[in-house]
């Protein structure tokens, strides 16, 4: 992955410096065209000028070389175009004389005189002489030229032109120095940005090649390491979500390992008890005055199992995302009410006191009623196995605020250590093994945590001085809004 990433970002950098460098020559090829044929437009203008101040008299010197000023700065101007811009230039009057200089270059260099096309010049003259400025390029014998031509104005009458033409290669190896200087920049950009690259995906690959074996490590089960949460801003987010799912499996492995472990204990335990007296019975080593007793066991030994069957299909229909809640408004304190009136028998066998404070005596609620029913049955069957002889449970329903009521269930009995208290809603937890032997599969709480929490509330252990306190949040609604109620849809438990 690395070496791929690497080579597109070559690549991109490659095509961006090749077309700069494209854009660089045209634009630098078009402005070194136009600068020196602007230049060569002024170094015609000023020799027409010079020739515009000659008087008559000086006009024919300037043709036959006399020895006057004009003469001598015509030379020189005349040998300045030839040396500094390579052209040659024609300095003509209506008459078709020309500078005794510029025949002189003709002899000098045979292959300008081979190159010059004699009706091209003629024909450009021709338009100059009528006032027109000319700047043209053409295809001469050895290449492509071009031509600079003006008039030569003199008391506002165009008696004479002059004439510049320099070979376009002439031209181009003007800036073959600057092309020079703009490769070697190129190269170093080049250079440097596939170093900025190489950095660049090594920082963004790295982490992924490092996520991508924790999770093929999390595929085939095993604990995965924690990504290094560093490089750029989105890899960091992107490694910290990693890690936290990578928490988060690890997490919900291990709680399945312990789910799997504790539910193998709880069902071996009564089918160990059960096949063992079924056993003894079979091979008749229990008495006829103890098959009764015997059978009582094993009838016990399977309510409990049908009782820990019973619990995780709650707990399952509770935890399923399809699961559909019927929700119904109804009167929170009534249904406490009747919650109690079901477990009148185990209150009272205990000689247990139960107080209730209701406020205010009228508490509606929107929920799925039958769900939250079996919460009050597993929170009020808790406080009765926890509470000692002749203790005392309180149920309280108040409102927390406009959308929000709060039922508390409390008790006196043993309490809830603090190593205890961090793991209460966990499945199969039972805590003070001793006192409950025998006693609930450790499923209630967890039954009571995933039911609140698929209708989006809470439940929580109060901090008390002694016995134990749950609360547990509902969904208020107004009494106008709780009539009529809504039918209650089939309960599937």
């Amino acid at each position: 992955m690395l070496s791929r990433l690497l080579v597109m970002l070559v690549a991109v950098i490659s095509l961006a410096v090749l077309l700069m460098l494209a854009v660089f020559a045209l634009s630098s090829r078009q402005s070194q065209i136009e600068n020196r044929v602007n230049a060569l437009k002024v170094q015609a203008y000023d020799i027409a000028y010079l020739a515009s101040e000659s008087t008559p008299k000086g006009l024919e010197s300037i043709f036959n070389f006399g020895g006057n000023a004009i003469r001598q700065m015509m030379e020189r101007k005349l040998r300045s175009v030839y040396e500094d811009y390579s052209a040659y230039c024609l300095v003509v009057d209506r008459t078709g004389r020309v500078t005794s200089y510029f025949s002189q270059v003709l002899g000098q260099h045979q292959e300008l005189a081979s190159s010059l096309d004699a009706q091209d010049i003629t024909r450009t003259l021709t338009r100059v002489l009528q006032g027109e400025e000319v700047i043209l390029q053409s295809n001469g014998a050895l290449g492509p030229m071009f031509t600079v031509a003006v008039p030569w104005v003199q008391n506002g009458a165009v008696i004479g032109a002059v004439y510049i033409q320099t070979a376009a290669q002439n031209i181009t190896a003007s800036y073959e120095e600057i092309w020079r200087q703009a490769v070697i920049a190129a190269l170093f950009t080049f250079l440097v940005a596939a170093a900025v690259a190489v950095i660049y995906t090594r920082r963004l690959v790295t982490p992924l090649k490092n996520m991508a074996a924790s999770a093929g490590m999390m595929a085939r089960g095993l604990p995965a390491p924690q990504v290094e949460d560093t490089g750029f801003l989105e890899i960091e987010e992107l490694a910290l979500s990693f890690n936290h799912m990578s928490s988060q499996i690890q997490s919900t492995e291990e709680t399945r390992k312990a789910f799997i472990a504790n539910l193998s204990h709880e069902l071996r335990s009564p089918m160990t008890s059960i096949q063992g007296f079924v056993q003894g019975l079979l091979d008749e080593t229990v008495k006829p005055e103890n098959q009764k007793q015997t059978l009582q066991i094993v009838l016990d030994e399977t309510k409990r199992l049908n009782h820990l069957v019973s619990g995780l299909l709650t707990l399952s229909r509770a935890e399923a995302p399809e699961n559909e809640l019927k929700k119904e408004v109804f009167n929170v304190c009534e249904l406490v009410r009747l919650v109690l009136i079901t477990r009148i028998n185990q209150l009272e066998e205990k000689n247990i006191q139960v107080e209730t404070r209701f406020e205010p005596e009228e508490a509606y609620a929107l929920a799925a009623k039958h769900q939250i029913e079996q919460v009050l049955i597993n929170l009020l069957d808790n406080a009765i196995r926890f509470t000692p002889q002749d203790g005392k449970i309180t149920v309280a329903v108040e409102t927390l605020d406009k959308k929000t009521v709060a039922v508390t269930v409390s008790d006196n009995g043993i309490g809830i250590t603090p190593e205890d208290a961090t793991r209460i809603f966990d499945r199969f937890y039972k805590t003070d093994q001793a006192h409950t032997k025998g006693e609930g599969v450790g499923l209630g709480l967890a039954i009571c945590k995933a039911i609140l929490e698929q209708h989006g509330q809470t439940i929580q252990l109060l901090p008390t001085q002694n016995g134990a306190s749950f609360q547990f949040t509902l969904e208020k609604v107004t009494e106008k809004h709780a009539k009529p109620h809504p039918p209650e849809g089939p309960r599937k438990d």
